[in-house]
C-alpha cells in the first residue's frame, strides 16, 4: 500500500468514526426531545440526559479538532512541510490588493484580499498564506505584491528568497513594512 493510500484510509476511518458519533449524538438529542414532550414533569431525569448530551457535544468538538490536526499531519508531514506566512506593518505607504506566490517558478497560490482581511493584518494578524510539501534541497520562493503605493499609484513589487529544505518543517514569512525614512513600502522574505 502506498504512503498516500495509507493516509487516505486513516482519514476515512476517522471520518466514519466522526460520522457515527454525530449520528449517536443526533439520536440521543431526538430521544431527549421526545421524552421532554411525553413527560414534561420529570426535571431531574431530563437534566442528566441534557448534561450527557452537552458532554457528547464537547467530545464531538474535541474529536473534530483532533481529526483536523491528524489530517494536516498526515497530508503535510514535517519532513516535507513548508509553510508561508504573510504579515503587514501599518500600511501607510501601501494598500495591499493581492499576493501571488511562486515556489520554484510554479504559481502555488494567489490571494485577493477583502477590506476585513487587510484590517486584520494591520492590527497585527498573521496569515497562513500557503502550506505545501517539498522535497529536501534548495528551493526558490517568489512573492508578488499588487496594490496601491504612495500617491495612489499602482504597485507591483516582488521579493524572492532562496531556502534549503531539510528534514525538519520549514516556516517562511513574507512581510510588508513601511519605511518612513524612504516613504516607501519595503517587502521582505525571511526564514523563521
Amino acid at each position: 500500500m502506498s504512503f498516500y493510500s495509507e493516509k487516505a484510509s486513516k482519514i476515512n476511518v476517522l471520518y466514519w468514526s466522526m460520522f457515527l458519533l454525530v449520528g449517536l449524538l443526533l439520536n440521543i438529542s431526538l430521544n431527549v426531545n421526545a421524552q421532554q414532550i411525553d413527560q414534561p414533569s420529570e426535571q431531574p431525569a431530563n437534566s442528566t440526559v441534557t448534561e450527557q448530551l452537552q458532554q457528547l457535544r464537547k467530545e464531538v468538538v474535541a474529536l473534530n479538532r483532533d481529526l483536523f490536526v491528524l489530517e494536516e499531519d498526515l497530508l503535510f508531514p514535517s519532513s516535507t512541510q513548508v509553510v508561508v506566512y504573510l504579515s503587514m506593518d501599518v500600511g501607510t505607504y501601501f494598500n495591499l490588493d493581492a499576493v501571488e506566490l511562486k515556489i520554484d517558478d510554479k504559481i502555488v497560490t494567489y490571494h485577493l484580499y477583502t477590506e476585513k482581511q487587510i484590517q486584520a493584518l494591520f492590527k497585527g494578524g498573521v496569515q497562513k498564506l500557503h502550506i505545501d510539501n517539498l522535497a529536501q534541497g534548495e528551493h526558490q520562493l517568489s512573492a508578488f505584491f499588487i496594490g496601491k503605493g504612495p500617491q495612489d499609484r499602482d504597485y507591483k513589487r516582488a521579493v524572492s528568497l532562496t531556502f534549503t529544505k531539510t528534514s525538519e518543517a520549514k516556516s517562511l514569512e513574507i512581510s510588508i513594512i513601511d519605511s518612513s525614512v524612504k516613504q516607501q513600502p519595503i517587502f521582505e522574505a525571511v526564514e523563521l
